[in-house]
């Protein structure tokens, strides 16, 4: 298990962007895959990012279509903390965004992944 910490959430207007940063525990943080889901109200927890640990893969991406384009999601394992750059915002990005973590990128459901963040509010007004 590794804690993971969010931060770098916030209000902005549609077009502008955000990044948001997960700060990890444990000297094994290269090691795991990270990703980024969201949870708006009243809808379930969609995946929105992932990166691959820095291993065989060298930290191959992944992103919903909703975001592809708009968002880069990336890892700097010096500081044990992945970023989520996000760009274009609209409204509809709106949501609490959930860093995640295992050992591998084994899908983009929710039970796919082992640890999890508090979360970060976005919010994206029109």
């Amino acid at each position: 298990q590794v804690q993971l910490v969010e931060s770098g959430g916030g209000l902005v207007q549609a077009g502008g962007s955000l990044r948001l940063s997960c700060a990890a525990s444990g000297r094994t943080f290269s090691t795991y895959a990270m990703g980024w889901f969201r949870q708006a109200p009243g809808k379930e927890r969609e995946f929105v990012a992932a990166i691959s640990w820095s291993g065989w893969s060298g930290g191959s991406t992944y992103y919903a279509d909703s975001v592809e384009g708009r968002f880069t999601i990336s890892r700097d394992n010096a500081k044990n903390t992945v970023y989520l750059q996000m760009n274009s915002l609209k409204p509809e990005d709106t949501a609490v965004y959930y860093c995640a973590a295992d050992r591998d990128v084994r899908g983009r459901r929710v039970l796919d992944w082992g640890s999890w963040g508090q979360g970060t509010q976005v919010t994206v007004s029109s």
